[in-house]
C-alpha cells in the first residue's frame, strides 16, 4: 500500500471505534477517524471475527478487503484512520462484491476524493 500504513495496537483501533463515525452494508462496517499524527497517510485495520468462519475463510475475506483497498487506494482522502470490520455475510463473496461494499461505504463516508480528483483532471486537460 503506497500511501497507507496499518493499524495493529489494540488501542489504535479502540481509539477509532470510540471516536470516529461508522456506517455499515450488508457485508462490511467502516469506521472512520481523521488522524492528526500523519497528515499524509492512511491507516487500515481489518477486523475479522471468528463468526465470520475458521481460520482459511477469515484470512481469505482479510486478504480481499486489503487488496481492494490497495487497488482504489488514490480514491480515499489522506489522514484518515480507516478501520473495515467483516460481517459474517462477506465469507462467501467474491472480492467483486467485497470491492463494491468497500467502494460504496467509502462514498457513505464521504472518504473518496473523486470530485477532487475529477476536478484536477479537468484543470490539467484546460491548460
Amino acid at each position: 500500500m503506497e500511501y497507507s500504513d496499518s493499524l495493529k495496537k489494540n488501542n489504535e483501533f479502540q481509539k477509532v471505534y470510540r471516536k470516529g463515525t461508522s456506517q455499515a452494508n450488508r457485508y462490511l462496517v467502516m469506521y472512520v477517524l481523521e488522524n492528526h499524527d500523519r497528515h499524509m497517510e492512511n491507516r487500515l485495520g481489518i477486523s475479522v471475527s471468528k463468526k465470520v468462519g475458521n481460520s482459511v475463510v477469515r484470512h481469505r475475506v482479510t486478504r480481499l478487503i486489503r487488496e481492494s483497498y490497495r487497488l482504489n487506494e488514490r480514491s480515499f482522502r489522506q489522514g484518515l484512520d480507516i478501520v473495515v470490520v467483516a460481517r459474517p455475510n462477506a465469507k462467501d463473496k467474491s472480492y467483486q462484491e467485497i470491492e463494491s461494499a468497500l467502494m460504496h461505504l467509502a462514498g457513505r463516508m464521504k472518504i473518496r476524493r473523486e470530485a477532487e480528483l475529477h476536478v484536477e483532471e479537468s484543470k490539467k486537460t484546460e491548460e
